[in-house]
This record gives structure tokens, sequence and C-alpha cells, in this order.
């Protein structure tokens, strides 16, 4: 019998304090420059400043890319534009510095996280940070079978657990949440359909790396035929995700909520991480007010689960690689508006005190404009 009670964060996961937001809302108010002129960046400043319980809002000086990943059995169907079991490559061309989301971390000084959940390939070939929470070595094939084991999947979902408890006590105060995986565009697709009650064409797009159109109408097919082996379960959110999630998606899936319980805010990569973003909603609905939407990718399933979380996209440039990589790019726009709502003075601060005209009596303040018996006097 399993200890893990997904309906304990219901209660575990609080709204950011919307006291503080209202405070942080107010101060926009009074701000120097007109209010909705800054735009986005004021409901950035807000949005951090409510999950910081702080106004003025701090500065985010810790950030971290947290990047799960994985291989799915369901890319063997060839719904890919990479081969089946090759996303260990993809993960060593991370830590080699060799991806977008490396050179861009690179540049921002951000430090990137990887975490093994499922890679196709000896655990050996990778440091051991990297490995130490391996559930499994690749996830099923979704379309005829389960991903995981009820077991491997609790152990997944408490991984992704574990990875947020050690991002909070480290100091982490935002991480921005993506995926390493083959295959795991499709396994979210199955997730967005399932939970939003849509067919299969709706939510299936071409992936990162994108597919011609034959390479769609599969994924379409492995969707829908994976899609019947998830609606008996939509009651049970881990059941859902052992069926038909996988391991590293079940680990952000644990990882989304317990970032939640522990204050952390968390920006939200691509389609992938959205599924996750979505299966958690379903487990406690306070938790999507501690994440925000980095970008539009042109993928419709994370279109689709976006809008049913009610998250606005910051940005929009159909980035489709993956990696956290559309992730990366919001962040400067967030410390950005973190930096103009603590920065920026307030009407009226600063200015000068009106001239004390009576600080001596008989002596005038500026040029003597009084009018005597000689007419107006002083003047030059």
């Amino acid at each position: 019998m399993s200890s893990l009670n997904l309906d304990d964060f219901t209660d575990l996961i609080e709204r950011p304090d919307g006291g503080v937001r209202r405070d942080a809302e107010a101060h926009r108010e009074r701000r120097i420059v007109p209010p909705g002129s800054l735009g986005r960046l004021d409901d950035l400043g807000e949005w951090l400043a409510a999950a910081q319980s702080s106004v003025p809002v701090r500065p985010v000086e810790r950030p971290r890319v947290v990047l799960f990943a994985g291989d799915h059995g369901i890319a063997e169907l060839d719904v890919s534009a990479r081969a089946a079991g090759t996303a260990a490559g993809l993960v060593r061309e991370v830590l080699d510095g060799g991806r977008p989301v490396s050179v861009l971390a690179r540049r921002l000084g951000v430090p990137v996280r990887v975490v093994d959940m499922a890679l196709d390939c000896d655990p050996e070939s990778l440091p051991e940070d990297v490995v130490r929470h391996r559930v499994r070595r690749g996830s099923g094939r979704i379309d005829i079978e389960d991903a995981l084991t009820p077991e491997e999947a609790e152990a997944a979902f408490r991984a992704g657990m574990a990875v947020a408890d050690e991002e909070a006590d480290s100091g982490t105060d935002l991480v921005v949440l993506g995926d390493v995986s083959v295959g795991g565009t499709t396994a979210a697709g199955v997730l967005v359909a399932a939970l939003c009650g849509t067919d299969a064409s709706v939510v299936t797009g071409r992936g990162g790396r994108a597919i011609d159109d034959l390479a769609w109408m599969r994924k379409c097919a492995a969707i829908r035929d994976a899609l019947r082996r998830a609606r008996p379960v939509l009651g049970d959110q881990l059941q859902l995700l052992a069926t038909v999630g996988g391991a590293d998606l079940t680990a952000m899936t644990g990882f989304l909520l317990q970032a939640a319980v522990r204050k952390l805010p968390v920006v939200l990569d691509g389609v992938v991480t959205a599924a996750c973003a979505l299966v958690a909603q379903r487990v406690a609905f306070r938790a999507p007010d501690w994440w925000l939407a980095a970008h539009d990718s042109g993928e419709p399933g994370q279109a689709k689960a976006l809008d049913r979380m009610a998250l606005e996209p910051v940005l929009s440039h159909g980035i489709r690689v993956g990696e956290g990589t559309g992730g990366l790019l919001a962040l400067p726009l967030v410390q950005a508006a973190a930096a103009l709502a603590a920065e920026l003075p307030e009407e009226g601060a600063g200015e000068s005190a009106e001239p004390d005209v009576s600080a001596e009596p008989g002596v005038a303040a500026g040029p003597d404009v009084s009018v005597g018996p000689e007419g107006l006097a002083g003047r030059e």
C-alpha cells in the first residue's frame, strides 16, 4: 500500500500572498511612470512579489535551470525526428555546453541541473549526480503498455519532490523547468488530450525538430491509441502518469507540486512542462499561481494546457527546441520586472521641500519684488 496521498497537496499548497500583491499594485500606482506604461512587466513584478511575499520585490539572484530527462518507448513508432533511445546524447551535449540552453545559461550565469529519470543508456556513462534519481531505463510504449509500474510511478514522483526540496533548501529563488526527452511531446499530448477532453489531432504538434506529414499522422495515431488507455484512469492522477506519462513527466509533476508547497516560483518551458502542470493542477487547484508560462512554442497541446490553466505566455517566438531554452529566454524579463518594481521611485519621492520664506524675519528668500514708494525695487 502506497503512503503517497496526492490529496494532501490540496491542503499543503497555499496561494501566493494576496495582500502582498495588493500592496505591490498600490506601489505601482504611485510610481513615477504612468500605470500600465510598462505593460506585462508590471504583472511579472507583482506575481514575483506575491510569490516572495515581499514589497518591494527582491531581485532574482539564484535562478536555476532544472531539466528532467528520459526516453519514451512510443518513439519506436517513428513519431519523433530523433531516433528512439537517443535522449542520452542530448543530455551529454547539454552537459558539454553545446545545446541552446547551455549557451544561454552560460551567457546569463545560470547553472543547469539535469536529472535522469529514464534515459535508455548505461547509467555509468553519465555523472553520478545526473543519474542518482533514475527509476528505470526508458519508459514503456504507452499505446500498448503502461509507461511505468505503480511502484516506479511513486518513485519518480517522490524523486521530483526531492529535487524541489533540494533546490528550495539550497537557496534557489526561481526555477526554469524543462525536459530533455525523445518521445516526450507524444506523452504530453496524451495527457493534455485526456485532461481537456479533446481528440488526438487537436493536441498533436510536430515536436522540437519538425516532423513531416507522415510522422505527424503516426504521432496522431499513437496519441489516439494511448488516449484510449488513459481515459479509464483519469480520476487517479498518479495512475494516469504511470499509464501514459513516463518517469520524467511523473517526476516533473511531483516537482511542480512540491515547489508550490515550498513557495518556490517556477517558469514553465514548453509543451511537456505544460502537460505536467495540467496534471498537477488536477491535484491541487491553487498550484498554478506559483508558475509562469515562459513562451508560446506553437505546439497546440501547450496552448490547450495553458488556456485551461489561465496562464498567459510571456514570449511568443515559436521556440520548439525544448530543454528549458524558451524558459531561460523569459528569465531576463522577470529579472527586469523585479528591478523596475523595486527601484523605480514613487511620485514625489526625492523632490526638494518648498523654500521656507519665514526662516529669518526681514530677509527675503528670493529676489526682492516688493513694491515701495519708488515702485518696483530690487530688480536688475
